[in-house]
């Protein structure tokens, strides 16, 4: 496929515009692909605003890009209109520090994070490694402090930390979210396992907040709405008096007091709470997920916004 003039020059355009751009399927605040989200998650570490273009909301777009760079995947991040790579580089870079330096911040800390693991939950580790063979056993924490463990190959920027006789292995930024974790073999929700705190994870919970209660705060006056669907989307389906989430919104949110209430609104109220966790994640205090979105909106109070 020949790359038209037409989308060639809206790349460029784009590029021109924003000196970091990653292009990716869903936005920073609602990746759409676990690939997204590691390119993401890294970027959101280290840069409190850059320009995402969401693929899936643009054809044109999502198949000019692998064309124009030679690139074939999604994500692709682009800094100072270079093409830097996509998620495995993004997340090479970022643990290497080299990502760090082109943005201008401090080395990563390469300190080991200290944990605290029970010797039953040791013991199950254990266990469930007898198999492993040559891998090593990883804890990936995401943006949202979401902790995982995996097993995979050894890579060479890995932050290493000992623990009740056993090794883990952590990427730069899940070791700073690791600081202090206590695992252990317990009862969970879901049955008998491992059971993992995060000290450092954020406790602030997301509020959920229903259509007709959003209606009595907005007569009120007491919150503002961030729509964090698509242009194509809010045109279809607009929501009177939300601020489309942008670059400038999100340079102008970031300044208000942490106190302020803020609430998120997508289509059925699952982006919306992702975004909502974004800004939980840099210290807001008061935030909201509209549970239902623009649909549970249109059923509810105004039919008149279309469905679909």
């Amino acid at each position: 496929m020949s790359l038209s003039p037409a989308v060639r020059a809206r790349i460029e355009a784009l590029l021109a515009d924003h000196r970091v751009v990653l292009f990716m399927k869903g936005t920073r605040l609602a990746p759409q692909c676990g690939f997204s989200a590691a390119a993401a998650d890294r970027l959101n570490a280290l840069l409190d605003d850059y320009h995402s273009v969401n693929v899936l909301a643009d054809e044109e777009i999502r198949a000019g890009i692998k064309e124009f760079g030679n690139w074939p995947t999604i994500p692709q991040l682009y800094v100072d209109g270079e093409l830097v790579g996509g998620a495995d580089i993004v997340q090479s870079m970022f643990d290497s520090g080299q990502l760090h330096e082109l943005f201008g911040k401090p080395a990563p800390d390469r300190t080991p994070p200290e944990l605290n693991i029970t010797d039953a939950a040791a013991e199950q580790i254990r266990a469930a490694l007898g198999g492993a063979g040559d891998a090593c056993l990883f804890l990936v924490v995401d943006g949202h402090y979401q902790p995982q463990f995996q097993l995979r190959e050894a890579g060479d920027h890995d932050i290493i930390a000992q623990a009740n006789g056993l090794e883990i292995h952590f990427d730069a930024a899940s070791a700073q979210r690791a600081r202090g974790a206590q695992i252990d073999w317990t009862q969970t929700p879901h049955g008998v396992g491992l059971a993992i705190f995060l000290p450092q994870a954020p406790r602030i919970d997301i509020k959920p907040l229903d259509v007709r209660s959003l209606q009595q705060r907005l007569q009120r006056g007491e919150l503002t709405v961030i729509d964090v669907r698509a242009d194509e989307e809010r045109a279809h389906a607009p929501f009177a008096g939300a601020e489309a989430f942008t670059p400038q919104t999100h340079a102008r949110l970031t300044e208000l007091p942490k106190d302020t209430p803020l609430a998120f609104l997508c289509h059925h109220g699952v982006s919306s709470r992702n975004a909502a966790e974004h800004f939980r994640d840099h210290g807001f205090t008061d935030l909201y997920n509209i549970e239902g979105g623009i649909d549970a909106w249109s059923r509810e109070i105004d039919p008149s916004v279309p469905r679909y």
